[in-house]
């Protein structure tokens, strides 16, 4: 916001009692008059743990305001004020989303910082503590949004955003969507599939397993997909439950090559979307129509 358009310390105490009455950015930049986007970046800016308080954030806005006046050549790493002010803004964006503040700053400043970064060379840029570094750092680094590097012929270290970093963070997410709809799906089997904590486990694995399948890509391309998709269609050809020997007679393929076509759609189970298939005995099995993709009422609706 440049001088003609920053918001006053009122402007921020009426926008810190309206959000605790619970009125959204919206209708708080109506009242204003001024853009719905000023409310959003304001309050993402200023805001700690979801709580927007009017002081902190006039505060903040004078040492915004001071750091402006200086040449960009006067800052201590180089940057500007405008520099500096983004990666505050990109970071209580980040903030908003669940990551720690201080490890958002962490993470903005290597992100637009030109080449690796110490330790140190955070700390002197963030006016931060060591430990505040390291800490951030750790957490990162387990999000494997931040690699790390060490010097050759020295023990100093360098942290920098790699250029895939995206990607392996997205790889990361899709691993652990995958391993909580595994341990949810044994939950099941412990507690059992009609009890109260069965039914949740179920819903939750479900959940999870489709989040997983539609963050890891294209399960086409998993070996034997083609004939998970080909088994299926032998059993809506069908119109009845087959037998795993019946199917693999059909189709003349070996037993084996019928069975890891059927595990396929048991692991992966957005292969067969909108369908799903059934075991109904040991080694028979039957296509129906996935329950989530149509709610109770619409079933009750549809004939059977």
């Amino acid at each position: 916001m440049n001088a003609k358009t920053r918001l006053t310390h009122e402007e921020r105490q009426q926008i810190a009692g309206w959000l605790a009455e619970g009125l959204g950015y919206a209708e708080i930049a109506r009242r204003l008059g001024r853009p719905t986007s000023t409310i959003s970046r304001e309050v993402a800016r200023n805001g700690t743990s979801g709580d927007y308080r009017a002081e902190y954030a006039q505060q903040a806005a004078g040492r915004r305001a001071r750091r402006r006046k200086p040449s960009p050549a006067s800052e201590p790493d180089g940057r500007t004020g405008a520099e500096h002010d983004f990666v505050d803004e990109f970071a209580g964006l980040l903030a908003a989303t669940g990551m720690p503040r201080m490890t958002a700053r962490v993470f903005t400043c290597l992100l637009t910082a030109e080449g690796s970064l110490t330790a140190a060379d955070l700390v002197r840029r963030l006016r931060v503590s060591p430990a505040s570094v390291s800490k951030s750092i750790a957490y990162l680094e387990g999000m494997s949004l931040v690699a790390r590097q060490v010097e050759p012929g020295r023990r100093r270290e360098h942290y920098t955003v790699a250029d895939d970093v995206w990607l392996r963070a997205w790889q990361t997410d899709t691993g652990a969507h995958g391993k909580i709809a595994t341990t949810a799906r044994d939950g099941v089997d412990l507690f059992g599939a009609c009890t109260v904590a069965g039914r949740r486990l179920a819903a939750m694995a479900q959940f999870f397993g489709r989040l997983s399948e539609h963050m890891g890509g294209s399960v086409i391309a998993e070996p034997a997909a083609d004939d998970a998709l080909t088994v299926l269609a032998a059993l809506v050809h069908a119109g009845r439950p087959l037998a795993l020997s019946a199917m693999a007679s059909a189709l003349g393929w070996p037993r084996e090559r019928v069975a890891a076509a059927l595990a396929v759609i048991d692991r992966r189970p957005a292969v067969a979307d909108p369908l799903t298939v059934e075991r109904i005995w040991p080694e028979t099995f039957t296509v129906a129509a996935r329950p989530d993709r149509l709610s109770p009422a619409q079933r009750n609706r549809l004939p059977g």
